[in-house]
């Protein structure tokens, strides 16, 4: 895939760009300037607006298409985008779709693998718990992203993510037979589904009020339990479910309100981890010729990775 991730720096830019996040700051001289990041099919890159007035902070807000001229050059290892012009785009035949990076595989299809491994878990409460949870946001489901930034952070991230840590959470499973498969693909299924609330949708990505107030995981923690008593369910499964959710990140200090205590809550932190490292490296590797260095990333302690020339 050819955009504007994979220009080199020194390379010049001319293109339409959507503008994913904007933000406003001012320069240690008491100077503002706004920084972007601005997104086409192949991912975003950042840039800076210097000197820049309020009417420019009215025009570039975050879902605005604009054609920019500029080039890519090297920020303290990381490509940016220099911005040497920039224009609000209107009736120029291009449209948001185009410029909003998805899945490759069609969310329908995705879904569709969702529910048979939905079909799979037996126990009846855990499993009706899940279906009610899954129908009750299925539309959002089906299109949001995983995360504003980092991992699975383009339209339909979020189920992608899900059906690829199904995936990887079945073959575990094989290895390790102990493992409740019921509580495993459950908690993934859920384990991100309150993004939804979280997160403001899959173009100009944001966190809502809800997002910043309370965050995905206390969201789904009392979802779990509203389910459970719209459907008159009791019993052990529901803090089950509600630990899987609650202990997902790990540790405390990486959000998540209690470590894992349970087999399948440790094997399902390892998993969201193992899925969002390797989409980011991916990415980053699509972007990098062989024979050189990644930029400096910062989800891997500002780590570069080194892409092989060997196939």
């Amino acid at each position: 895939m050819t955009g504007i991730t994979t220009l080199q720096v020194g390379e010049a830019v001319n293109q339409h760009l959507l503008i994913k996040q904007a933000s406003s700051g001012v320069t240690t001289v008491g100077k503002p300037f706004m920084s972007l990041l601005l997104q086409d099919k192949s991912g975003d890159i950042e840039a800076k607006l210097w000197d820049t007035k309020e009417e420019q902070e009215q025009m570039y807000q975050a879902g605005t298409i604009v054609f920019v001229g500029g080039e890519i050059h090297d920020y303290r290892g990381k490509k940016q985008l220099r911005v040497k012009a920039i224009r609000v785009a209107e009736d120029e035949g291009v449209t948001i779709t185009d410029l909003v990076p998805s899945s490759a595989t069609p969310k329908e299809q995705l879904y569709e693998m969702v529910i048979q491994y939905l079909f799979e878990i037996k126990n009846p409460k855990i499993a009706r718990i899940t279906r009610y949870i899954l129908e009750a946001h299925k539309d959002k489901f089906l299109v949001y992203p995983a995360a504003m930034r980092n991992h699975h952070d383009y339209a339909s991230g979020l189920i992608d993510h899900v059906v690829s840590m199904l995936n990887l959470g079945k073959s575990i499973a094989t290895l390790y037979p102990t493992l409740n498969t019921d509580l495993l693909y459950a908690g993934i299924i859920l384990h991100d589904v309150g993004k939804v609330t979280e997160l403001s949708g899959p173009v100009g990505t944001h966190y809502t009020v809800e997002g910043n107030l309370i965050g995905h995981i206390t969201i789904m923690v009392s979802e779990i339990a509203e389910a459970a008593k719209n459907l008159g369910i009791e019993g052990e499964e529901v803090v089950l479910l509600q630990h899987m959710v609650l202990s997902h990140h790990g540790k405390e200090e990486w959000g998540s309100p209690k470590k894992p205590m349970l087999m399948e809550a440790e094997i399902l932190h390892y998993i969201d981890n193992i899925d969002a490292k390797m989409n980011m490296l991916n990415r980053v590797m699509r972007q990098t010729e062989a024979g050189s260095f990644t930029e400096r990333l910062f989800a891997f302690e500002n780590r570069s990775f080194y892409k092989p020339t060997i196939e």
